[in-house]
């Protein structure tokens, strides 16, 4: 075989075109932008249900009403308000903001015509108020509990506090912040805190 044969069968080899690749590349890029959107919006979907629209409950009488902790403060006059209109005879209070905290006196301190206890939770979590929950919960016999904690909490403290008490759970909402930054970081905080409560097993 000649040069110039070897030459011309060289040449003959077939080539992959580069504009072949673009479109490739293209609906790649396409295909990962959709999928990422798809994902953005069952997540806000879901959230919007779970975080900004939770499921609460009727109102009825129950034996304790159980405020979990953490500001703002209205939370807790919620459930003193609810105690006052004579909805349990025991209110329980997650002091969380710690026992120094002045704000709480007129709540922990105060004289009512009903019973009400403060505590701070062991762990500092929902998980250390469930179970302060649930041993209150068989000392005193109870079955049917009202618990107050705002909006973005409260599925995942039905949630938890169910895995530590067997009975009636009655959720309220308490007023809660608004505004785009408020809500950003409570899907974030609290979408973390939902797997963290997940791979957590039992009580």
């Amino acid at each position: 075989m000649s040069s110039t044969d070897a030459t011309e069968t060289s040449t003959d080899e077939p080539s992959v075109p580069t504009a072949d690749r673009r479109p490739r590349w293209r609906r790649r890029v396409l295909l990962a932008v959709i999928a990422i959107a798809v994902l953005t919006t069952g997540f806000v979907t879901a959230g919007w249900r779970v975080y900004m629209h939770p499921q609460t409950d009727p109102l009825r009488p129950a034996d304790a009403i159980v405020v979990l902790g953490g500001t703002p403060y209205e939370r807790f006059d919620v459930g003193l308000d609810l105690a006052k209109r004579g909805y349990a005879p025991y209110l329980l209070i997650a002091q969380s903001t710690g026992a120094n905290d002045r704000n709480m006196d007129k709540y922990c301190k105060g004289h009512f015509t009903f019973t009400v206890s403060c505590f701070i939770p062991d762990p500092w979590t929902t998980e250390g108020e469930a179970q302060e929950i649930r041993a209150k919960a068989q000392e005193l016999g109870w079955h049917h509990i009202i618990v107050i904690t705002f909006t973005p909490h409260v599925s995942r403290a039905r949630y938890i506090v169910g895995k530590c008490f067997d009975g009636e759970l009655t959720m309220v909402a308490s007023p809660t912040p608004s505004g785009v930054a408020f809500w950003s970081w409570m899907f974030v905080r609290q979408s973390g805190s939902y797997v963290k409560a997940f791979l957590t097993p039992g009580c």
